[in-house]
């Protein structure tokens, strides 16, 4: 069974926010200061997408994906850097995935990159989401183990697909992605589990 909801194919790879949003992660993600020379390897969650061969680029090491279900499998290995790019919002238990990203984190430099959309109304959310970024779901790092480097907010469309319509106007005014880059608590005053 897959740990994620959606499937990589060629409707999920011909959606036209997802380059956008890959580029913006990515360019995150390099301010991160972060390169192959401090990393080994790293863990991308899902489906192997464009944007693990971006982040391998990026980072100049090897990154593998997860096969196991995230809501309630143990993830294998050791990595300096994992990412779960529009992950946590599948997941029925994000905070079980959190905690064993931490278990499988080593490395002085290890980071956990997340992104995923902010909550929004109702009518515009996905039906596959369960989670959509809140104050909960932030808090969530926290309980797990982690705290918040930094942060940042985007959107993912171009700005004339905004005008197509009522519900892309909308997506205007609530549509964002939340992206974090989180470091192992190493003081354990927030450590879960």
């Amino acid at each position: 069974m897959s740990g994620y909801r959606n499937a990589v194919d060629g409707d999920y790879l011909n959606e036209a926010a997802h380059p956008l949003r890959w580029q913006k992660s990515i360019a995150f993600m390099a301010d991160s200061g972060i390169s192959g020379r401090s990393i080994d390897k790293g863990l991308d969650l899902g489906e192997r997408t464009p944007l693990t061969g971006m982040i391998e680029e990026l980072f100049g090491c090897c990154f593998v994906n997860s096969t196991v279900d995230l809501d309630v499998e143990s993830l294998q290995g050791s990595y300096s850097v994992v990412c779960a790019m529009e992950v946590l919002e599948h997941l029925y238990n994000p905070l079980h995935l959190l905690l064993e990203v931490r278990r499988v984190l080593s490395g002085p430099e290890a980071r956990l990159f997340v992104s995923m959309p902010l909550s929004r109304p109702a009518m515009l959310r996905s039906p596959d989401h369960f989670h959509e970024m809140g104050e909960s779901e932030a808090r969530a790092f926290g309980r797990a183990g982690f705290r918040v480097q930094r942060s940042a907010e985007f959107r993912i469309r171009r700005p004339l697909f905004y005008l197509s319509g009522v519900k892309p106007f909308l997506r205007l005014l609530f549509e964002k992605v939340q992206i974090y880059e989180l470091r192992v608590d190493r003081g354990g005053e927030n450590a879960g589990g």
